[in-house]
């Protein structure tokens, strides 16, 4: 009897030193949630390598649609997230009246002009029909894709916003063709160009560093996308660390050579995120 017991002993006095072991390591490592809309997590599992190395168990959450992500963030189920522009997420804490905050800046997706009759903005004949995205900020965003490139002139009122009625200046007489976004690349063989987003066009097999005719440049502020924490969260180590890691030179190469030249990684200084206008 005092054979087993004293086995039975040894045996729980290892599995309890096994245990602190594991507790040891778990103390030595600092876990990250992180939300995403998609289902593609390519870039931040590169990431979430690097952040291993550092201590850091990046844990990426995917979502289906742009609200839960940043419900779950202001909630606590999530420590950053990661989807939106920076106007999104403006217009989004606004109606929402939640307490996030952005804390670094990633990519940003520029939006197209594309076409399969003219080969430049030149070539556009008088009176092109060009089809673009109804909803409202995507509107906005391709109006100031077209004045950008020089085919229209908006009122200073116009914003981020704005409508063909913004128009002030419309030499080629150009007719704007609202649409949903989704339909906007099968409108190409009826429009002379059309306005497609980013993910949409790769969806459709479009290329969006080659195609376009005429596309954002990376300095379009308000379509930056950005990593976004609570308030209170601005100083954590650990998230400011994720931060770094993204906007890494080799990260920078990664996701241009995963998105084929699609995103093009952005560094802006948090000061710009929130004053971008």
């Amino acid at each position: 009897m005092k054979k087993i017991t004293a086995t039975v002993l040894l045996t729980l006095l290892a599995l309890v030193l096994t245990a602190c072991g594991d507790d040891s390591n778990a103390e030595g490592t600092t876990k990250v949630t992180l939300g995403i809309s998609g289902s593609d997590t390519t870039i931040w599992d590169y990431i979430a390598e690097k952040a291993e190395k550092e201590g850091i168990d990046l844990e990426i959450q995917t979502f289906s649609d742009y609200v839960a992500p940043n419900l779950a963030l202001a909630e606590g189920e999530l420590d950053l997230n990661a989807f939106q522009t920076i106007s999104y997420f403006d217009e989004f804490v606004a109606e929402h009246n939640i307490d996030i905050v952005p804390i670094g800046s990633t990519v940003i997706a520029p939006m197209g002009l594309y076409s399969d009759k003219y080969e430049s903005i030149e070539e556009l004949p008088q009176d092109s029909q060009i089809a673009v995205p109804n909803e409202a900020t995507n509107m906005g965003r391709a109006l100031l894709l077209l004045d950008e490139a020089g085919l229209i002139t908006l009122s200073e009122d116009a914003g981020l916003t704005g409508t063909a009625e913004d128009i002030t200046e419309n030499p080629k007489n150009i007719e704007i063709v609202p649409m949903v976004s989704g339909h906007t690349p099968r409108a190409m063989p009826d429009v002379a160009a059309s306005i497609i987003n980013n993910g949409v066009a790769v969806d459709a097999g479009l290329n969006p560093t080659e195609d376009p005719i005429a596309r954002e440049s990376d300095t379009a502020k308000p379509y930056i996308n950005l990593i976004a924490a609570n308030a209170e969260d601005t100083e954590n180590e650990a998230y400011l660390k994720i931060v770094e890691l993204y906007q890494q030179e080799d990260t920078t190469e990664f996701i241009i050579e995963h998105t084929k030249g699609a995103q093009i990684p952005t560094t802006v200084s948090v000061e710009e995120l929130v004053d971008y206008q």
